[in-house]
């Protein structure tokens, strides 16, 4: 890789919150190059770590990436994708982050800045030679093969993500006490893919059956409070999991003594108001061997999932005849979805990465509009009784503490929960958080997940 230079990627904010990188790279003759990432029609791109490019929205010849803002206040959602990440040609790293609380977005992009070069480094460090492998184990023995990688990228990821919770636990720029984001996240290298997945974003892939029909399979599970394995980490850590009356389908975690903050998902990356009681940031993590039958794979925030199914999703991406138009496409359905699905609700924040693994050729034949009358039949879905009336009626926020925030009232916040550490005989950000907690009591009936068990 050569030693005579080094890159060092620097951040900082501008007035709007926004990051803005600087990518100083140290030459052996002691001068300094200044790489400051441009504005580019295809989005955002810059360098990382070993010379990958970083592109945080638009699109390339393998990748289409799109977000937009909701109706709930500042856009939460977050995303990035590295070409040749960690120096290998051809190799990508693909993440979508969902922020929640005050300081989402701080959190959110925040996050998708440093994870990936965390999880580069540890790569490096892990020392992961393919062809070793291979060489040390039988040539007939492929799942041995598999499962050494596996472990090895297992290893870094844990490692790269407990790094990230740490540092974000110690950034004083950022309120994380009741803010956090959702991470799912991609690493493909050749014929492997491996997922990690904390909270309610989802990875599906696009695969072909027997009949070489195209079909989804889900990648990713969506660790929400509810489920068993979940639901029994919190409650042996004292934290509660309960749902509302007005929303008995949406179970939440809560502190031991408060009724806050009300975090709809099991794992995230932040709220460091429930760490103490069950809430982790070790993600779940995933491998797949890829074969000539997979197309892509989508990466989505929930703002997504909550009103497209995945076989709808797929069939989406895969009419779409511009490819890069794809992510964009698939949002601008989602949009459509919650206006006829939940007329009464704000539509949420959505953010998609769509990755191909092979150069462009059509995959359906059908145009999109007659996708559309396929697969949208809004008057039906807007009259669907099976979907929960919380999100008829609500927002369906991820945590209770979530409210319309603007640019700039999370420093507010940011210094109010700093003086609560720093002055133990003050009023504390907890203190502030017993009190809403309190003051929702009063008005609030729940319904325990042990009651529909």
């Amino acid at each position: 890789m050569g030693a005579c230079c080094s890159c060092q990627r620097v951040r900082h904010y501008d007035h709007q919150g926004n990051y803005r990188h600087h990518n100083i790279v140290h030459n052996s003759n002691g001068d300094d190059r200044d790489n400051i990432i441009v504005e580019h029609d295809q989005g955002v791109v810059g360098k990382g770590d070993f010379g990958a490019n970083i592109r945080l929205h638009g699109y390339s010849k393998f990748v289409s990436m799109y977000s937009q803002q909701g109706k709930k206040g500042i856009n939460q959602d977050a995303m990035t994708v590295w070409e040749n990440f960690g120096g290998e040609k051809g190799a990508f790293f693909c993440g979508v982050f969902d922020g929640h609380g005050p300081s989402g977005h701080k959190v959110a992009r925040y996050v998708r800045d440093l994870l990936p070069s965390k999880i580069s480094l540890s790569l490096k460090e892990c020392n992961i030679n393919e062809n070793e492998i291979i060489k040390s184990t039988d040539d007939d023995d492929e799942s041995d093969q598999n499962y050494i990688l596996f472990d090895a990228w297992k290893a870094a990821y844990l490692k790269s993500y407990k790094e990230m919770d740490e540092q974000l636990g110690r950034e004083p720029t950022i309120e994380s006490y009741s803010s956090g984001t959702t991470a799912v996240t991609l690493f493909k290298q050749g014929e492997h893919l491996f997922i990690g997945n904390l909270g309610d974003s989802r990875a599906i892939i696009c695969t072909k059956d027997e009949k070489d029909q195209l079909v989804s399979q889900q990648l990713t599970v969506d660790l929400k409070p509810h489920l068993p394995s979940e639901y029994e980490r919190i409650k042996s850590c004292k934290g509660r999991v309960m749902a509302m009356e007005q929303e008995p389908s949406v179970y939440r975690v809560w502190m031991p003594d408060e009724d806050c903050p009300g975090l709809a998902m099991a794992r995230a990356f932040g709220d460091f108001c429930l760490k103490d009681y069950g809430l982790i940031s070790v993600p779940e993590v995933y491998y797949r061997k890829l074969t000539e039958s997979d197309e892509f794979v989508v990466l989505a925030t929930d703002g997504v999932w909550d009103v497209l199914s995945n076989d709808e999703v797929i069939r989406i991406v895969a009419t779409t005849r511009k490819r890069s138009m794809a992510a964009r496409t698939l949002v601008e359905c989602a949009v459509r979805a919650w206006k006829y699905k939940y007329p009464r609700a704000k539509v949420d924040d959505c953010g998609v990465v769509c990755l191909f693994f092979k150069r462009q050729k059509p995959l359906l034949t059908k145009s999109m509009s007659e996708v559309t009358q396929l697969s949208f039949n809004y008057l039906e879905l807007a009259n669907d009784q099976n979907y929960p009336d919380n999100t008829k009626t609500d927002d369906g926020l991820d945590t209770l503490l979530d409210y319309q925030v603007k640019e700039g009232d999370d420093q507010e916040v940011a210094r109010r929960v700093k003086d609560g550490f720093d002055n133990d005989n003050k009023s504390s950000s907890t203190e502030n958080l017993h009190y809403r907690g309190q003051r929702r009591r009063s008005a609030t009936k729940f319904v325990y997940l042990e009651d529909h068990q």
